[in-house]
């Protein structure tokens, strides 16, 4: 059941009765003109085995945030159903922190909030408030579609060699200059993740703050609750944060924080196994100061004061105390950083979809744009997968073939011209370029239905330098988020790689956001490569959040979805919106579906996660080796979160699906 209150108050009236809720000592909505309420028990349930509702966070049977052993892949998904409002996260406990506030009432933004404090705290390898995030937003109000960028920033004081020399001033020949440390080596290169170099100035939290402001209906001090409560009280360690924490034990143990909070007793040899309780008290508090003084406060004050002391730290102080090249990052740096809200990257599919992605400083949005745009020439409809009610299907070889070539050819196209545009201008005319229907139907013609290119070259739009990213990051999150009002926000949100850069303060993982940029600022010819560290710059992204409409321009919602995975990530959401829009796969189907793509290499991925049909996908890369592909069966850590509108018994609904290659699940009105 739903209750619906409507406010008739002149906008002071409405501020003093919000602030009575607990809301003056932060901002607070603008308006607040209808809050739909969701009286239902039973929503933000699971339906278990016995067929009961089940809360999550419970801890009774059936209860998903019970840990499980992690197989790698959970067979069985089904497509879960809503009528009006929807989350899907890659943790239960964020989805249900979400969907506690949608059921009271609150906005897609609102949840968005709430979400990401849970996520810092059970998900930290993943996310936090110490990294960044994109939004992809649709107002269903005015029916138009925006981008939030929260991506973290170098310091002002780096330059083009601040994650090639220790001493960036004075590179000499760089190739034999000293790389910060700690760093993993990798073949001729070195990734900085330990080093305080590869922190960017975190921008996750100033973009909820620009988006609640425009688009909350709650109060933003009641959006923490569900995080402090958790943080304060304990939860019990799922899977795969237990797994990062054992991953990460030798990385980890050069930061005291991080030993106190993630070990028994502060014992590197005991950390924290799964299903075991634990608590998180500085990071309790650190989100009351949050609910209390607003997002500013980890911008200015004793909040930044200590994550600024955290990144220049040049001694690790834990139970390993190895030397850290710090970050130049300053308080001025941290106190300018601006989010922004910017043009996404839409573009039309078949004449009958809109399809928005995140533009730059990512490159995702226009990857898909592109590829999207190369494949209006084919007709995908021919090629579906084979049994989809089995897991999604087998993929096609035809398919798989025409999907990945044309990713070789937009990631060529990403590689070389997709930086920050505030420093790196697209090609030509920018976006419309990039996106222009003849120049991607003369790549389309390059195409061969018989035989792979194995690597693809850019098109000929500008000479701008060489930016290739080849990044591996482990530690990135995303959610689907649709409320009762028809808005959706897809939210990709991460500290790059798996527990970032090993720094902690105030019970937050600091992120190594900026090992994205390309540690080298040319490339073999000695031209300056578009991706290179710049003060104040923002590396260049894969993440893709998305949403989709019916139709040429925004207004009929159908689909929002987006996946972790560092540069696959273009390709698992090309993946799940083709297994939609063109082969009719369920929310579920087209996130379980194997995920298959290329980033421009001669190996197109095929995914090994799910061992009950490596017959088939063993004959699935056979078939693609005779067409020229490199093959690889690795499996893959997607974590797509997909929410659909679709007609269920006559009736508009909203269906969700989660990835079984992760922990998520989807959560919404009424048991699921």
């Amino acid at each position: 059941m739903k209750t619906r209150y409507i406010f008739q108050l002149s906008p002071l009236l409405l501020a003093i009765f919000l602030a009575s809720c607990g809301g003056g000592s932060s901002h607070t909505p603008s308006t607040v003109s209808e809050l739909i309420v969701d009286d239902d028990p039973d929503s933000c349930s699971v339906i278990a085995d016995s067929g009961s509702p089940v809360i999550v966070g419970s801890g009774v049977p059936g209860d998903p945030t019970l840990p499980e052993l992690n197989s790698g892949y959970r067979l069985g998904y089904k497509a879960k159903h809503s009528s009006k409002y929807m989350i899907v996260a890659n943790t239960p406990l964020a989805s249900m922190a979400g969907c506690k506030v949608l059921k009271a009432g609150g906005s897609a933004v609102d949840a968005a909030v709430a979400v990401q404090a849970v996520l810092g705290l059970s998900e930290p390898q993943s996310s936090g408030i110490g990294g960044g995030a994109f939004m992809m937003y649709y107002d269903a109000k005015t029916k138009k579609v925006y981008s939030f960028d929260g991506r973290e920033t170098a310091p002002a004081a780096a330059n083009n060699y601040y994650l090639r020399c220790k001493d960036q001033n004075n590179p000499g020949n760089p190739v034999n200059c000293d790389w910060p440390v700690p760093n993993v080596s990798y073949g001729s290169t070195a990734f900085v993740q330990g080093s305080g170099r590869s922190i960017g100035v975190p921008g996750v939290m100033r973009m909820l703050d620009m988006a609640h402001k425009e688009y909350g209906k709650l109060p933003w001090n009641k959006l923490f609750d569900s995080g402090i409560e958790l943080a304060a009280n304990g939860f019990k360690v799922p899977a795969r944060m237990a797994n990062a924490i054992a991953s990460a034990r030798n990385n980890l143990a050069r930061d005291a924080n991080a030993v106190s909070t993630y070990f028994h007793d502060g014992d590197i040899d005991r950390p924290y196994l799964m299903g075991e309780v634990m608590t998180n008290v500085a990071y309790a508090n650190t989100l009351r100061t949050l609910a209390e003084e607003g997002a500013d406060a980890l911008y200015t004050g004793p909040l930044a004061e200590r994550l600024v002391a955290k990144a220049q730290q040049a001694m690790g102080d834990g139970t390993v105390q190895t030397e850290i090249t710090p970050s130049l990052m300053t308080l001025e740096d941290v106190a300018n950083y601006q989010a922004k809200k910017r043009t996404p990257a839409c573009s039309v599919y078949r004449d009958k979809y809109y399809v928005c992605s995140m533009s730059p400083p990512s490159s995702g949005g226009i990857a898909i744009a592109q590829t999207f745009g190369i494949l209006n020439n084919f007709d995908l409809s021919l090629y579906p997968p084979s049994n989809p009610e089995n897991e999604g299907g087998i993929p096609h070889v035809m398919g798989v073939h025409l999907i990945s070539e044309a990713e070789r050819l937009a990631y060529a196209d990403r590689d070389k011209y997709v930086a920050d545009t505030d420093y790196v201008a697209l090609p030509g005319k920018g976006m419309a370029s990039m996106l222009d229907p003849e120049y991607l139907k003369a790549r389309a013609l390059l195409i061969s239905p018989t035989t792979s290119m194995g690597t693809a070259k850019a098109g000929d739009l500008d000479e701008l330098p060489l930016g290739i990213d080849t990044t591996e990051e482990h530690g990135t999150t995303h959610f689907s988020i649709v409320d009762a009002y028809g808005n959706v926000v897809s939210m990709t949100t991460t500290v790059e790689s798996g527990m970032g850069s090993f720094h902690m303060v105030d019970g937050y993982i600091l992120n190594n956001q900026l090992t994205d940029f390309s540690a080298n600022p040319t490339d073999a010819t000695g031209a300056k490569v578009a991706n290179r560290v710049s003060g104040g710059k923002r590396p260049r992204s894969s993440m893709s959040p998305t949403i989709v409409f019916r139709g040429t321009e925004p207004g009929d919602f159908i689909l929002a979805t987006g996946s972790p995975g560092g540069s696959n990530i273009p390709w698992y959401t090309i993946k799940t919106l083709i297994g939609a829009l063109d082969w009719g796969l369920d929310a579920q189907q087209a996130t379980s579906l194997v995920d298959f793509g290329n980033t421009n290499s001669a190996t197109t991925n095929i995914d090994g996660s799910n061992i009950t049909i490596a017959t088939e996908l063993a004959q699935l890369r056979t078939a693609l080796q005779a067409m020229g592909h490199g093959t690889s069966s690795t499996a893959q850590s997607s974590g797509i979160a997909t929410i659909m509108r679709v007609e269920k018994d006559g009736k508009k609904v909203l269906q969700g699906g989660a990835d079984p290659r992760r922990e998520g699940i989807a959560l919404g009105d009424g048991a699921m």
